[in-house]
């Protein structure tokens, strides 16, 4: 299901005529071997695609709206081999609406100390038409990306790399559709929020429907196919029936299995990549979505629990940005549940009651079937494991009333210290940075939820750039936050982006 766009990103360097044909000849020649050997690299996710020299008024505008115009366009990416007058630019930047890259290189790695003239000099100016150029941007008040480096460099490969992932993130989060069955939680602040304001935002459109419309759809699936995807499951994972009936439990897995399927073929239907359901209204469905949740999050379905649409469409955005990203990891929707607060072993167990994402998981996944006391409905199969160890990035999106707050925490992920064998329900186990007590500290005074989009595989720069470029404000608690300058940043935070 998580399919999108073969995208691509334009390299658009910019030069003037000034210095005649001959030296328009090399930019093009320079940039053209630029553009191959960044694609050779094996380091971009997506294609760098060269276009002519930019050296006209007339020509950049109409660059940058064919840019527009073309679907398979991810995002622009900007260098000023030689000196490039910005005022050129001046049309074509207030008219581009794909993500921006400014990349500060030159083509020569090393002065030729030996041979270096004037035209050499004339000719290999970015580190004067890139501060022409970025002086231009950033009076316009445009948000860009912008990478320093040598071409060559792996670092700086990676790091358009990364900012790839962004641009996706950006051009797709305008395509999320949020599916939600149910209302919010009763009484809960934390998931509610202005609809209407994050489709403004983020282009983000968040629907209700009547939960037995789907129960129906869960209904119509045949007997066949709802069998043909339990022996999937039973080979597939292990089975702990743990002194219940085989054929009671599989009876319950059963259900289980014709959810997804129904699930999907409406998610499919009416065109919707994220989903949010709640425990309180579950309508005609036997059973809490469990293990057709899980199953449909490792497909690439976003999800909320208790109607936590903002969580929802943040892990479908997640999962966009890391598609097709070597050895991922994966991410999730997460929940902080308990602490441990002995010394030195300090941490939170992140869970939730049945919906965590098996991307994340370690080792072997197991099928239980245990009681449910929210809901009223049969025992729920739900699929148990373990998370990964290595660092990760927990994202809470927040509504603060007049605007949004994207709140990003690195964390530790460990195993835990022992084993849990009467919870049935997968788990992670994490410290935040700097440390537990000063991350909860920060987490709480910032005003994140308990609900998280999480991901082994994002950084907190790039999340920091997405809401960047969706013109909200990003706060960070990492190895070097403290308590006295969050609070500053907090209050200068109120006063910019209110």
């Amino acid at each position: 299901m998580l399919t999108t766009k073969n995208y691509k990103f334009w390299f658009c360097t910019g030069s003037q005529d000034l210095y005649g044909d001959e030296c328009l000849r090399k930019v093009a020649e320079h940039s053209k071997i630029i553009v191959a050997k960044l694609n050779e690299s094996g380091l971009l996710p997506c294609e760098v695609v060269w276009k002519p020299t930019l050296i006209t008024n007339s020509v950049i505008r109409q660059t940058f709206n064919e840019a527009n115009m073309d679907e398979e366009c991810a995002g622009v990416i900007v260098w000023c081999h030689t000196f490039s007058p910005a005022k050129s630019w001046i049309l074509g930047l207030k008219e581009l609406r794909k993500p921006l890259l400014h990349f500060h290189t030159q083509f020569n790695e090393e002065i030729p100390y030996d041979t270096i003239d004037m035209d050499f000099m004339n000719e290999n100016q970015a580190a004067h038409g890139d501060r022409e150029w970025g002086h231009m941007v950033s009076r316009m008040g445009i948000e860009r990306k912008i990478v320093v480096g040598h071409w060559s460099d792996e670092n700086v490969q990676n790091k358009i790399g990364s900012w790839m992932r962004t641009a996706i993130g950006i051009i797709e989060s305008s395509h999320i559709r949020v599916m939600r069955v149910a209302d919010n939680m009763r009484n809960v602040a934390v998931t509610e929020g202005d609809k209407v304001e994050a489709q403004l935002k983020f282009g983000w459109e968040v629907d209700t429907y009547p939960v037995n419309e789907i129960a129906e759809c869960v209904d119509s699936v045949s007997v066949s196919d709802t069998n043909a995807l339990v022996d999937e499951y039973y080979d597939r994972y292990d089975i702990l029936l743990e002194g219940r009936d085989p054929e009671e439990f599989r009876r319950h897995v059963a259900v289980q299995a014709q959810i997804e399927l129904g699930f999907e073929r409406f998610l499919e239907e009416k065109n919707y990549h994220a989903i949010v359901t709640h425990f309180g209204d579950l309508g005609s469905l036997k059973q809490l979505p469990g293990l057709a949740i899980q199953r449909l999050e490792e497909k690439g379905y976003g999800f909320g629990a208790e109607g936590d649409w903002k969580v929802a469409a943040m892990v479908r955005l997640m999962k966009i940005m890391t598609q097709g990203m070597k050895d991922a990891k994966g991410t999730s929707m997460l929940e902080d549940y308990t602490y441990n607060m002995v010394k030195g072993k300090e941490g939170i167990l992140q869970a939730h009651m049945l919906e965590i994402c098996p991307s994340i998981a370690e080792g072997p996944i197991s099928i239980k079937c245990q009681p449910l006391s929210m809901g009223d409905r049969e025992d729920p199969a739900r699929l148990v494991f373990t998370s990964k160890e290595g660092k990760g990035i927990a994202t809470s999106l927040i509504d603060l009333g007049n605007r949004f707050r994207l709140i990003i925490n690195d964390v530790d992920c460990k195993k835990c210290e022992k084993p849990m064998p009467k919870l049935p329900v997968a788990t992670n186990f994490w410290t935040p940075q700097p440390d537990f007590y000063t991350g909860a500290e920060a987490w709480i005074l910032a005003g994140g939820a308990h609900h998280t989009a999480f991901t082994y595989d994002l950084t907190a720069e790039q999340m920091g750039d997405w809401a960047n470029a969706m013109g909200i404000e990003a706060v960070y608690i990492d190895k070097d936050t403290n308590i006295r300058d969050l609070k500053k940043d907090l209050m200068l935070g109120s006063i910019y982006y209110r």
